[in-house]
């Protein structure tokens, strides 16, 4: 525990200064990034009335020297407060209370069917090593690595919406539902608090088509790592010595192989998790989905800086926060990475 709570402190200290250069890095690209924020948020008239451009670049803090733009917000930023939208004129913070719950609500099931799919797939490839249905697995897995996820959800949308008709074609509820009460900002789980029952099945039939996408290009990225880390395992000479005991192979495979083996699939799990929450950017366009990574688009197409700040300190703030889940997860399943 003593070493358990100092790795936890030195990485809670890194994480600090991993956001603070995440802040420097982000204001430095925009200042390099060729575009005028007001040209992208001001009408052809506006942009060409030297008063109303100027009064827009005063009001955002534009007229203003970078460094004195960053001191603000870092100032800004130690009282919990990210800046106003450019784009939506809301608190960032109102913004991402609105769009994460949305991201949220697919990547969570994404993520979990993913890992059992890919799981039980890379147990079963790996111990039918060279076999026909390895083969097939694998090809699978590089069928789904290789398709641009744009591609898959536009596919997808015309089969089972235009041919098919069995999803909606996007958003989040049906236009004769409206949203029920908030609790975590999820319609499906809201609307189960709420009791709203027939609300709660129009969410889950929104969530099919956007959750199975996801769930597709998670388990091709993440079935690889789960089989190679599975084989390396299997190929160890304890696991060889158990077998040549004679040990039941359920045993060897759940006791011994799937331990020792879930360890590099955590490190990839967390990180492509956190993918997921940083948003999936255009299978979101595609399915009009209203999540963070819709959120993220449009404040980089308005250059709005504070959306992007806000959007960028949040996924840097996940990813550490799992990295750090991650290691605490090492010490469970293996305590002799805690020792040292």
């Amino acid at each position: 525990m003593p070493a358990l709570l100092q790795m936890i402190g030195r990485r809670l200290i890194s994480a600090i200064i991993l956001l603070w250069g995440v802040t420097v890095v982000t204001f430095a690209l925009m200042t390099i990034v060729p575009g005028d924020p007001a040209a992208a948020n001001l009408s052809q008239q506006a942009y060409d009335d030297p008063e109303l451009r100027a009064a827009f670049e005063q009001k955002w803090g534009l007229d203003q020297p970078i460094w004195v733009q960053y001191g603000r917000y870092i100032a800004n930023l130690f009282q919990g407060d990210l800046g106003i939208s450019q784009q939506t004129h809301r608190p960032i913070t109102q913004d991402l209370a609105q769009y994460i719950p949305a991201t949220l609500e697919v990547a969570l099931p994404a993520m979990i069917l993913a890992i059992v799919i890919a799981v039980a797939l890379g147990m079963i490839a790996a111990t039918r090593k060279g076999s026909a249905i390895d083969g097939g697995i694998r090809g699978a897995s590089l069928v789904g690595l290789s398709t641009p996820p744009f591609w898959l959800a536009l596919v997808a949308l015309y089969v089972f919406f235009y041919a098919l008709g069995l999803v909606p074609n996007g958003g989040r509820l049906s236009n004769e539902y409206d949203p029920p009460p908030t609790v975590t900002g999820m319609y499906s789980l809201d609307a189960v608090f709420a009791g709203q029952w027939d609300v709660f099945a129009d969410a889950v039939w929104h969530l099919i088509l956007p959750v199975g996408i996801l769930t597709a290009l998670t388990v091709s990225g993440l079935l690889r790592f789960v089989r190679s880390a599975m084989i390396e395992v299997l190929d160890a000479e304890y696991i060889r010595a158990a077998t040549a005991k004679g040990l039941p192979a359920r045993t060897i495979t759940w006791r011994h192989v799937f331990k020792a083996g879930l360890l590099p699939v955590l490190t990839v799990t967390g990180l492509m998790f956190a993918s997921l929450l940083g948003g999936a950017v255009l299978v979101e366009q595609v399915l009009s989905w209203p999540g963070l990574g819709q959120y993220a688009y449009k404040s980089a197409l308005s250059l709005d800086l504070q959306a992007i700040l806000g959007v960028t300190l949040f996924i840097a703030v996940v990813y550490t926060l799992i990295n750090l889940l991650v290691d605490v997860l090492y010490t469970i399943v293996d305590p002799r990475i805690g020792a040292k």
